[in-house]
């Protein structure tokens, strides 16, 4: 299990980009990434989701604002040695195997060139190690690419949208493997416009909507409390009941004429009890949890997946 710390691997101030057409694609991120947590980056199609990974990598200079990545600046060389990534889609030699491929990258990194056996082993690519990249499948390309992210035994992993255009499958083997990888000390920041991906393999979200930070939180912490829904007649008496028993502000009439209470739903039994010596007639008791695609909808006006 991964040992997550208070203390930031990541950190942005006010992190903005524009583009000379006027286009303003990150707007004043705060963004504080866990060691050791697996958190992610949450937003629609165009939400600034890349754009924000660029700069944390050094691709691309924010316009203003600033940022620390692994105790340094993006794209320094003490940042970079501690930095795994894939961002967009991973690009390797077609005609050179996979192993190939990441001795290759393990040279040009200056680490041990055992490390792209190592790596392909955490990716479970070893059997097909010596098949060209040519002939891998979607989802074989993509683990590759997180093999090489891999090489230098980074502390942090940055995926961009590691499951986009894979089949079912190869999203589920690639979302099992992320979950393995952070298990250990290691950090792993992955973008993604599905939110049930999201919800299966990370211990916190942010979301961006149109370039701005609209949330943050654990899956529970997004949610919020579950309320209790009461459903009773005469109306007037329940709702006297429901006032006393939790407090004005936190009974709501809904339009179906059913009320939303929130309140410790510990306390069910006594409420259903305090409504029939009231001389209530309880029809419908339960407790409701919103989703975490309404509270997606709510912060984005899109729907989850899209």
């Amino acid at each position: 299990m991964a040992s997550v710390t208070p203390q930031p691997i990541v950190s942005t101030r006010g992190l903005t980009k524009h583009y000379g057409n006027g286009i303003v694609a990150v707007d004043g991120l705060n963004l504080n990434v866990r060691r050791g947590e697996v958190y992610g980056f949450l937003g629609p199609n165009g939400a600034g989701k890349t754009t924000t990974l660029r700069m944390l990598v050094g691709l691309i200079k924010p316009t203003s604002g600033s940022a620390i990545v692994a105790g340094a600046v993006p794209g320094s060389p003490a940042s970079l040695a501690k930095v795994g990534a894939i961002i967009e889609a991973p690009a390797f030699y077609p005609y050179l195997s996979g192993y190939d491929n990441l001795r290759l990258i393990a040279m040009l990194c200056g680490v041990p060139v055992k490390r792209a056996d190592v790596a392909l082993d955490e990716v479970e690519l070893t059997p097909r190690k010596q098949h060209r990249f040519s002939t891998y499948s979607l989802g074989m390309k993509q683990r590759l690419g997180i093999a090489a992210a891999l090489i230098k035994e980074p502390d942090m992993l940055i995926l961009d949208e590691p499951t986009n255009g894979l089949d079912p499958q190869g999203m589920v083997d690639v979302r099992n493997l992320i979950v393995e990888l952070g298990k250990g000390e290691r950090t792993v920041l992955v973008s993604s416009h599905l939110l049930g991906e999201v919800e299966q393999m990370c211990t916190r979200i942010g979301v961006i909507q149109k370039g701005k930070f609209v949330a943050e939180g654990t899956i529970d912490e997004l949610r919020g409390a579950a309320t209790l829904t009461v459903r009773a007649e005469p109306a007037a008496t329940a709702a006297s009941v429901l006032s006393g028993e939790a407090g004005t502000q936190n009974v709501q009439m809904l339009p179906d004429g059913s009320f939303s209470v929130k309140v410790d739903l510990k306390r069910t039994a006594e409420i259903n009890r305090r409504l029939v010596q009231a001389g209530a007639d309880v029809t419908e008791l339960r407790a409701t949890e919103r989703s975490l695609e309404d509270v997606f909808m709510e912060l984005t006006g899109t729907e989850a997946g899209l």
